[in-house]
């Protein structure tokens, strides 16, 4: 009866822990997909563009998204608007809890007429 006990202790506590690492994926990605709207689009050397205020309020909240995950960062911007061509990129800058100036490279994975998807780096 001991060992029924001690084996679904052990699963409960694996599948816990299993369950707290994939959370922990889902919510640490650094890719973003986000529509071009009215709202959210802006031009950049004639093309179409994710907003500097957009990409630079994502990458902020999601830089951090746990206390185990990433460093707190604040103060994010970005120099310009992300184009919505695959391969571009331009790096944000922010400031870390402990006063450090951070730089934020932010790059296109895929866009299209109506929506990029975009990451960055930690």
């Amino acid at each position: 009866m001991q060992r029924k006990a001690l084996i679904s202790v052990i699963g409960g506590a694996t599948a816990a822990v299993a369950l707290a690492g994939v959370g922990t994926h889902l919510l640490a990605g650094t890719e973003s997909t986000t529509s071009l709207d009215q709202y959210t689009t802006v031009t950049v050397d004639g093309h179409k563009a994710l907003s500097a205020k957009i990409v630079a309020g994502r990458a902020e909240s999601k830089f951090h998204p746990l206390p185990w995950v990433g460093t707190k960062v604040s103060g994010v911007s970005c120099p310009t608007g992300l184009k919505a061509v695959a391969g571009a990129s331009i790096t944000c800058t922010g400031r870390t809890g402990k006063g450090k100036d951070i730089d934020i490279p932010v790059t296109v994975v895929k866009a299209t007429a109506t929506s990029v998807t975009w990451k960055f780096e930690r």
